[in-house]
């Protein structure tokens, strides 16, 4: 892809003797040149297209719905953040685990669990989560209650929801397992969660899906790709119950996908029901420049709710990012929720 006009937009806060950038850039753009970019604003120097420290106001305004009526409460916070083999080292399933995953200390939990505060988001959707218990370390039931898949994985989707809010867990979308009851290794199920704004319910599916398909063909008969296939064929499933039932819903979590308003995986989808892509038409700084394949998706009444140009990744300073913390940032916006009338 040629390189085009960016945009980036960057907020600095300090904590814990490190920092953040929330940040994120606008495509199309090579990610070489996003990574340039960076670099260069970070040592004070403006490339054209780009500008240092811009208002979010001053970003093109994506596509949205017509506006609905005034939030009946603040804006909500939703993320999704992929914690690569985020697993306790003294748990019996740590030793069933590949070697070459993170192995985390005390201190690296620490870290991970100063950057969970820093997301202060009301939702997040975790991926690669062994335990609740583990998923407690970051997000303490102090300030928040956690979900998990019921799955007899070592990696599970997870919720974690800010208190007080209220929520109740549905039965996992195991179909999201397309793989043999023989097979040796199964997918994970997906978590599907009812939280209660108020009184207008928001039904939330986590997932994490098949890697090794990230940008193919459609028509790509490689092992990763049919089985994604089969895994959005369930997400139609989902979506079309949710749309029959007149359901403000998110699907959000690690797609493994770069997905587009044009990506063959996502037409599939939005073909169902009127759905919003947050990331459409934005790449993500992190891990030093990179496209998508953390999303979060709405539907149904939620459509209207996203506040605009709130699209936000949690990158990591470069000295303080260990190979323990995550070969992902979180990735979150902001919905406005308004009570719908029947």
């Amino acid at each position: 892809m040629s390189p085009g006009r960016n945009r980036q937009n960057r907020r600095s806060t300090g904590f814990a003797g490190f920092s953040l950038y929330d940040s994120l850039c606008r495509g199309p753009f090579s990610v070489k040149h996003l990574a340039l970019s960076g670099a260069l604003l970070l040592a004070g120097i403006s490339l054209p297209g780009c500008t240092q420290f811009q208002a979010a106001s001053a970003c093109p305004a994506p596509r949205l719905p017509a506006a609905s009526p005034a939030p009946s409460r603040p804006p909500l916070k939703l993320a999704t953040w992929n914690l690569e083999w985020l697993m306790d080292e003294n748990g019996a399933l740590a030793a069933t685990a590949p070697l070459d995953r993170p192995h985390r200390t005390s201190a690296d939990f620490e870290k991970l669990a100063a950057y969970a505060q820093h997301l202060n988001a009301d939702l997040v959707g975790l991926q690669e989560v062994d335990s609740l218990s583990t998923a407690e370390r970051l997000f303490p039931a102090r300030a928040y209650q956690i979900f998990i898949t019921r799955d007899a994985l070592l990696q599970h989707p997870a919720l974690a929801l800010r208190k007080p809010l209220r929520a109740h867990q549905n039965p996992d979308v195991t179909d999201l397992d397309t793989t043999p009851a023989t097979a040796p290794h199964h997918l994970r199920s997906g978590l599907d969660i009812t939280v209660e704004i108020g009184t207008t319910p928001l039904r939330v599916l986590v997932v994490h899906l098949k890697t090794g398909c990230q940008d193919n063909p459609v028509s790509e008969q490689h092992h990763a790709c049919p089985i994604l296939l089969r895994q959005f064929a369930v997400l139609q499933n989902w979506i079309s119950a949710r749309a029959e039932a007149h359901e403000a819903f998110v699907i959000m979590g690690d797609f493994n996908r770069r997905l587009t308003e044009y990506d063959p995986f996502y037409l599939l989808l939005s073909h169902q029901a009127p759905l919003r892509l947050t990331t459409a038409g934005w790449a993500s700084p992190c891990n030093g420049g990179t496209y998508f394949i953390d999303h979060i998706l709405l539907g149904g009444a939620a459509l209207r709710w996203e506040v605009p140009n709130s699209l936000r990744v949690m990158t990591y300073r470069a000295d303080t990012q260990p190979a323990t913390l995550s070969d992902h940032c979180a990735v979150s916006v902001r919905l406005a929720p308004t009570a719908e009338t029947p």
